[in-house]
């Protein structure tokens, strides 16, 4: 009898279980933080789209800036506590940058708005960018990453970063972005 009962009970219990789930993520998602039943974090809504913007285009051109804007949709899930930047594409593989003069603003170039707190890592030798946001940017912003090489590369070619972005919050699952094209010219000298 004992038996059957136990077994009633956890059928209950299972019953429950998904109700339950559900209802947690959707409390983590009303308080801006989507996370697995796992106790990870992740975007409900991942930004989709990333845009690379620069003004200087010629080879070996100096000051050269790239500007990397991507948009949280209000229903993110989460906020935006960090990215990577990573070249996989390029003739030049060694052009350097300078680390210390990344920034990171609320808005599009050339109408920015606040400027936002970040901490650059930048690996050479796999050509990534670590971001990481102490001030995690809310969903519903635009937000736009300034890196800032000494000069462009010095050859003309399509060059390509893969960025991805890292929910803020415990045990963060990454979600790819998407590639930012960077076409740089070699100017015809008659």
């Amino acid at each position: 009898m004992a038996d059957v009962s136990a077994r009633a009970s956890l059928g209950g219990l299972r019953r429950l279980l998904p109700p339950l789930a559900a209802l947690t993520l959707a409390v983590a998602a009303a308080a801006g933080l989507a996370q697995e039943p796992g106790g990870r974090t992740q975007f409900l809504r991942a930004p989709w789209k990333v845009t690379l913007t620069s003004y200087t285009t010629n080879v070996g051109q100096s000051p050269a800036e790239y500007f990397f804007t991507l948009s949280l949709d209000a229903s993110a899930g989460a906020s935006l506590g960090g990215m990577t930047i990573q070249q996989i594409r390029g003739a030049d593989w060694q052009f350097p940058f300078a680390v210390e003069r990344t920034r990171a603003f609320l808005g599009v170039p050339r109408r920015e708005g606040r400027r936002i707190p970040v901490q650059a890592d930048f690996d050479s030798a796999a050509r990534r960018f670590s971001l990481s946001f102490p001030e995690p940017v809310p969903p519903g912003a635009t937000v736009t990453v300034s890196l800032r090489p000494w000069f462009n590369p010095v050859q003309a070619d399509t060059y390509l970063f893969q960025v991805t972005v890292i929910p803020a919050g415990p045990g963060p699952v990454p979600s790819p972005v998407g590639v930012g094209t960077l076409r740089i010219y070699q100017p015809n000298e008659w």
